[in-house]
């Protein structure tokens, strides 16, 4: 199978291309930057490129984006030319040249404002019924791509799955009160309950919907590691999160405080991905038992596809008060 794969030189792009290429597809790797993934260098937003670069591919996975961290630093105009122009001259290019399979990177960021319970109220069960409020120019052109491939299998029966992707960046947290409370390992690991997912997994989803792209022909799909906790824990995720987590796994008080450690004490969204799972027969393997298990012996938990991708950032230039600009 030829596979394009957007953003090549970017992280999620790198790791499918690495991947791709290891089991014998034929990939295009497209990316405004240079990099040893990337074999077309040019603009989504340049309609003569994206059809030259989807030219004789059966398939395409989309993962070219504006993120979260350049909201500060970009344009509403720049996430508006990327993100929904980009996604549309790839969708009507895909549909000219009669490709097979369009997969949509998305994120669970799009949720936005739903993510947040009002005080009080027990923690948010998010899952694909859960209506996006976005919070900022990010979230809005996400959801409108998403819109479009729904729209493009509709009206063309182009076969279009979102994956709706949690945390998997190596970066630093963008919040500074959390980098001076948590060692980022600690951070990390803390998350893999509830909001982030590890980049072998992601990539797995996304081969995984490449394959039933055709039977399913439309949907959309969160990708985030398997949460151990269930409705009934919510309304204690809320108020007390460490005690949820000690009657589930009674062994991390140890584990944690041999690191000097702590856990969330409160806990206010949980990821689902139960439709991913039931659907596309993915089985992340990295969640927070598996974390656990791995700092018991000594191991860093990371996969090795993400020790060898590293950090790349978002930015050319640094930043003295974060690893972004917050907006």
């Amino acid at each position: 199978m030829k596979i394009l794969v957007t953003g090549s030189s970017g992280h999620l792009g790198e790791a499918l291309v690495r991947t791709l290429k290891a089991v014998n597809h034929e990939v295009v790797g497209i990316d405004l930057r240079a990099s040893e993934f990337t074999d077309k260098i040019g603009s989504i937003f340049n309609r003569d490129f994206v059809r030259r670069s989807v030219s004789g591919v059966d398939a395409i996975l989309h993962t070219a984006t504006l993120h979260k961290p350049h909201v500060a630093t970009h344009s509403r105009q720049d996430f508006i030319d990327t993100n929904i122009t980009g996604t549309l001259n790839l969708l009507e290019e895909a549909v000219a040249a009669g490709v097979r399979a369009f997969i949509f990177t998305s994120t669970t960021s799009a949720f936005g404002r739903a993510l947040v319970p009002p005080p009080n109220a027990p923690a948010a069960w998010i899952a694909e019924d859960v209506v996006p409020v976005p919070r900022n120019i990010y979230g809005v052109t996400k959801t409108a791509a998403e819109d479009l491939c729904e729209l493009f299998h509709r009206k063309h029966t182009l076969a279009c799955l979102v994956l709706r992707t949690s945390r998997f960046f190596p970066e630093e947290d963008d919040a500074k009160e959390k980098r001076e409370e948590y060692a980022d390992a600690n951070l990390k690991a803390n998350e893999f309950l509830n909001r982030r997912v590890e980049i072998e997994d992601v990539v797995e989803a996304h081969l995984l919907a490449l394959k039933a792209a055709a039977a399913i022909g439309f949907g959309r799909y969160i990708i985030s590691a398997t949460t151990p906790f269930r409705r009934g824990d919510l309304a204690d995720l809320r108020a007390n999160a460490p005690l949820v987590v000690k009657r589930i796994f009674p062994d991390y008080e140890e584990v944690y405080a041999a690191r000097g450690w702590k856990m969330f004490p409160s806990i206010e969204r949980v990821y689902v991905n139960e439709r991913a799972r039931n659907d596309l027969g993915w089985r992340p393997k990295f969640d927070f038992r598996y974390v656990l298990d791995c700092l018991k012996r000594g191991v860093d938990p990371r996969s090795a596809l993400s020790r060898a991708i590293g950090s790349k950032g978002y930015h050319a230039e640094k930043f003295t008060d974060g690893p972004f600009p917050v907006a």
